[in-house]
């Protein structure tokens, strides 16, 4: 009698669909793997040239009427040190007694170009940039349902359809129950449930849908072809879930292999941008506002911040992954990896070579590539020291670079033939043509996966 009336009392008290803590930061993954939405608090502009002019024509009495900020430009212009002045009267005084003072014209006064510049991009990019966050569902009693943060995360809208770029570790369920989805936009300043599209383990990619209306301009995507290291990035994302946060930093290196939880991210971008945990999935910008890669790994110490090290993968490989996910095409595979074009130029270089085509990394036991008999590179302490082979031709069509092979390969479809044309040898000398039939990523990693379990017995 006594608990029936105890468990009544508590359905009285409790209500459905209770969130129970703080979001938690998810990623980036940290090799060691790498709240609610907040209004931003707009910063208004300092006076400018001609508010300052005008200023300077009003009479003494009248100075007053300036706002604050204002009449603090108007001090600095002149040189004069304010740093005792509590409130606005005596800033009003101190002017006063300064008004005839000479202003100094070469003092600072505007931002510098490189600092207008990053505000352009952080103002026109930042409404795109996504806060995730994904909550886990239990059920203790039948008139209760708890929600408990299970992670937060960054993304960014991808297209005017409402899809979202993330890394699928920041969606990932943490256990068997499933995860919801919400996502907020800077630009529309609201959280809305998000459909999980699909997603690319292997690059840790993920596709999200949000049914919006008004949604903000996509971010703009660029190329990750023809990164130089030393070149100015910006990274937007919500580390700690601090929302809409901008770090700075320049690219590295290129060419990185990164290990993330799920297994190697190949060829990602290096930056010393800070990205924290909460930042994955945010974009990686260059200097004019454009996607170069997707936020996603950082190194660091014990405690899980940033040292200055950090991963995104590169955007040509987001966005053949995207594109194939919105598609919802099945992706044929010939079993084997590529170097991306810049690194394959640099390897050809120590081997006073120029490299026209698609030098193979790595050929994955039993694909279709292993039975065909594709050699890859061979290293030694990480070095390359022998060269592998070079496609060239596939069914006869030039491939001058890796989206040559890309577009070639992805035109087809699982169970198809096609025939390569590779260059092999010590000096790429002699020409050899290969045929092998395309299988689908999910059967080469079911191929992938029983090697590995044939091996480790």
């Amino acid at each position: 009698m006594v608990l029936g009336l105890l468990f009544g009392c508590l359905a009285c008290f409790l209500r459905p669909s209770i969130a129970v803590g703080p979001p938690i930061a998810r990623g980036p993954l940290q090799i060691h793997t790498a709240g609610t939405w907040k209004r931003p608090v707009r910063v208004p502009p300092r006076a400018s040239r001609s508010i300052v002019a005008q200023s300077d024509n009003r009479e003494a009495d009248g100075l007053s009427s300036l706002s604050t900020g204002e009449l603090k430009r108007l001090l600095m212009d002149r040189n004069v040190d304010f740093r005792d002045c509590l409130e606005k009267q005596d800033l009003v005084e101190r002017l006063k007694k300064n008004l005839n003072r000479p202003v100094d014209r070469s003092a600072p006064s505007d931002l510098t170009e490189g600092e207008l510049r990053r505000v352009s991009v952080f103002e026109r990019c930042s409404p795109a940039v996504a806060f995730i966050r994904t909550t886990t569902s239990s059920q203790p009693f039948p008139w209760a349902t708890f929600e408990y943060p299970s992670g937060s995360g960054s993304g960014f809208l991808w297209d005017s359809e409402g899809h979202i770029v993330t890394n699928y570790h920041v969606i990932a369920p943490q256990s068997k129950v499933e995860s919801k989805v919400k996502v907020s936009l800077q630009g529309t300043r609201e959280q809305v449930d998000a459909k999980v599209v699909n997603f690319d383990e292997d690059c840790d990619i993920a596709v999200l849908k949000i049914a919006v209306d008004d949604l903000p301009r996509p971010v703009t995507v660029g190329s990750s072809s023809e990164l130089k290291v030393g070149q100015s990035v910006l990274a937007i994302g919500n580390p700690f879930g601090l929302d809409y946060t901008l770090t700075t930093g320049v690219i590295s290196a290129l060419g990185r292999d990164v290990r993330g939880e799920r297994g190697v991210i190949k060829g990602c971008l290096q930056t010393d941008a800070a990205i924290n945990p909460g930042n994955s999935g945010g974009p990686l910008l260059d200097s004019s506002g454009r996607l170069i890669g997707v936020n996603t790994a950082i190194y660091s110490t014990q405690g899980g911040g940033n040292i200055g090290i950090g991963f995104a993968v590169p955007v040509d490989t987001v966005r053949r992954v995207v594109n194939l996910i919105i598609q919802q095409t099945t992706v044929p595979s010939m079993g084997a990896n590529v170097f991306e074009d810049h690194i394959a130029q640099s390897i050809g270089k120590k081997f006073g070579l120029r490299l026209e085509g698609a030098l193979v990394r790595e050929v994955v036991p039993q694909g279709p590539a292993d039975a065909a008999g594709l050699v890859p590179v061979r290293r030694g302490g990480g070095v390359v020291f022998v060269l592998g082979d070079l496609i060239t031709a596939v069914d006869n069509m030039r491939v001058r670079q890796v989206e040559d092979l890309t577009s070639a390969v992805l035109g087809k479809r699982p169970g198809d033939t096609i025939e390569l044309t590779v260059l092999r040898g010590a000096r790429l000398s002699r020409t050899e043509r290969l045929k092998l039939t395309l299988i689908s990523r999910d059967e080469l990693k079911k191929r992938k996966q029983r090697n590995d379990e044939l091996f480790s017995n």
